[in-house]
């Protein structure tokens, strides 16, 4: 169990190392951030498949931390706060047609009857 809960804690590291130098812009959090939460999704996700399987495939234990690690690791990228990237609402209409509403012909507003 203790190679194996090194090799989880190596995956974490390598997982928020890989994260922080390939897409530095994504994590405005810090890198402390990013490296620890990477770490303990892959020791977490480690130890518990290690348990679930009770130790007999650490192949699959340690893929699956490495999966984990990856996965709640994203949870921390911010793309919409990246370099270059103005923050829009996600919500806005990136037409130039006035803002006006696609299912209405000329922008007339219809009012809606009430019950």
């Amino acid at each position: 169990m203790l190679v194996e809960t090194l090799a989880f804690a190596l995956i974490g590291l390598i997982v928020g190392a890989a994260a922080l130098v390939s897409l530095p812009a994504y994590f405005p959090g810090g890198r402390a951030l990013t490296a620890g939460t990477a770490l303990v999704a892959a020791l977490l996700g480690g130890v518990i498949m290690h348990f679930t399987l009770d130790g007999a495939f650490p192949g699959v234990s340690i893929a699956v931390s490495a999966i984990v690690s990856g996965l709640l690791t994203s949870v921390l990228a911010r793309p919409d706060l990246a370099a270059g990237r103005l923050p829009v609402h996600r919500h806005q209409l990136h037409r130039s047609d006035g803002g006006r509403h696609p299912h209405r012909a000329g922008g007339a507003h219809r009012r809606h009857r009430h019950a």
